[in-house]
């Protein structure tokens, strides 16, 4: 067992304070809680578990989108994955050699935690089969764990960074940092979460010891960002991984950022390579919400059957459309373990689904999926939260419209205690300028539950 405090009741309800507020309060403040305001002015800088910050939300709204896991987290050992329909499918993973060296993030990660005074890595160090593996959300004030990038030194900080360099590809770790520079340009812009809304309100914490042999992993995780990396071997899964920003495109310090390009344009070459008889068997009759994702945090049990039409009714060239366009979202951990993926994605093609809602223009906000047994990716330009001429705000910065209801084309069989994990939409139009994306290992595969099963099945 390592030596970090374990979750008890207490502490459950603290990270469940954003669901369970939100359903007992009503108007404004309830809307703000649930759609990720910065909660009370309590500086939690110098805790190394992130303690949760009391209090009423204050300051302008995250944007984020997701309510988190709240009453719908689901624990370790009542993982199953998403699935179709409750079952799982059976012998999609093996335990075997990809060939793809893990050394350089077994060493960066290892680096990263003896770089940490005793107390964080005490409290940044998890089992590697630990509840807190499923405890993330996209939501900028929900109470972390770990080790805080903002209350590290310098040096410590590089640590992380080379760490993320490691275990993700050159544009996985622009993407990130990026993520990270809009999330501090939207505080600025909105003048609230202060502590939140920054660089440094991101945090890791690690499952297991890194290891070339024995399985382990890391998480790290914010506002508009999760990463979950676990390693087995030289096997490595990331997901599910949570990306996304409002805004995707402004001036952060002198530079210009755009986010999300190559998801826009990927998904909209499909779509159009697409015959008229194609697209009808693709593009919902529903109209656009407010936000569409389904299986956004605290949906890791989700039952999501097929919809759109499978890639086996597919041309040799939409095929391959449909590849760069997974190859987009793979593409953002380390080359060799994406090329990896890709290949396992390409041994399911024919059962892998492409659904669309939403308008196809260039500057269209719409919602995209792809889904087979051994991927899922969601795509959601969604309405704005707290930046832009939409972004209704009310008093005390809280936003003033009310959620818009539940997604369109809601799945079947979700759990009950609100929407689909993708976030609650406000009022108004959805743009490009909020996109939610994520991508995740159907049938167990999330955080490399399966693995670990027959890693322990066979090994112990």
């Amino acid at each position: 067992m390592h030596a970090h405090r374990p979750r008890t009741p207490a502490t459950e309800r603290t990270r469940r304070w954003f669901m369970n507020r939100s359903l007992l309060l009503g108007g404004a403040a309830a809307v703000a809680t649930m759609t990720g305001c910065s909660a009370g002015a309590s500086d939690t800088s110098g805790s190394a578990s992130g303690g949760a910050q009391s209090g009423m939300p204050s300051g302008g709204p995250g944007g984020a989108g997701g309510m988190g896991p709240g009453v719908t987290e689901v624990k370790y050992a009542d993982f199953t994955g998403v699935t179709t329909d409750g079952t799982v499918v059976d012998d999609l993973f093996s335990i075997h050699s990809t060939g793809v060296s893990t050394d350089a993030v077994v060493q960066a990660a290892q680096a990263f935690l003896d770089g940490l005074s005793t107390k964080v890595r005490r409290a940044s160090v998890f089992d590697v089969d630990d509840d807190e593996w499923l405890a993330w959300s996209n939501v900028d004030g929900y109470e972390r764990k770990g080790a805080r990038m903002g209350d590290l030194t310098e040096k410590q900080r590089n640590l992380g960074y080379a760490l993320l360099g490691a275990a993700l590809s050159a544009d996985g770790l622009a993407q990130t940092r990026n993520i990270m520079k809009l999330n501090a340009f939207l505080g600025d812009y909105n003048g609230g979460g202060k502590e939140t809304l920054t660089e440094g309100h991101y945090y890791f914490t690690f499952m297991g010891t890194p290891s070339t042999t024995k399985p382990w992993g890391f998480q790290y995780e914010g506002h508009h960002v999760a990463i979950n990396y676990f390693v087995l071997g030289d096997q490595v899964v990331m997901s599910p991984t949570f990306m996304g920003s409002e805004p995707t495109s402004a001036t952060y310090n002198g530079e210009k950022i755009t986010l999300f390009k190559p998801e826009t344009k990927a998904g909209l070459a499909l779509l159009r390579s697409l015959t008229s008889a194609q697209r009808r068997k693709v593009v919902s009759a529903d109209e656009k919400g407010g936000t569409d994702m389904v299986a956004g945090a605290g949906q890791d049990n989700l039952k999501l059957a097929y919809q759109g039409l499978a890639a086996k009714e597919f041309t040799s060239a939409q095929r391959q459309k449909l590849l760069d366009l997974v190859g987009v979202y793979v593409g953002y951990m380390d080359d060799g373990h994406a090329a990896v993926k890709l290949k396992e994605v390409a041994e399911h093609l024919d059962d892998t689904y492409f659904y669309w809602i939403g308008e196809t223009e260039d500057s269209s906000a719409f919602y995209y999926r792809v889904h087979s047994p051994v991927v899922l990716i969601e795509y959601d330009a969604q309405s704005p939260l707290a930046y832009g001429e939409n972004a209704q705000m009310g008093g005390g910065g809280a936003p003033s419209g009310r959620p818009s209801g539940m997604p369109s084309g809601q799945p079947t069989g979700m759990p009950s205690g609100g929407p689909g994990g993708g976030g609650m939409g406000m009022g108004g139009t959805p743009t490009q300028q909020h996109i939610h994306t994520i991508i995740r290992t159907p049938n167990g595969g999330d955080y490399g539950v399966d693995l670990l099963k027959l890693h322990l099945e066979t090994d112990h």
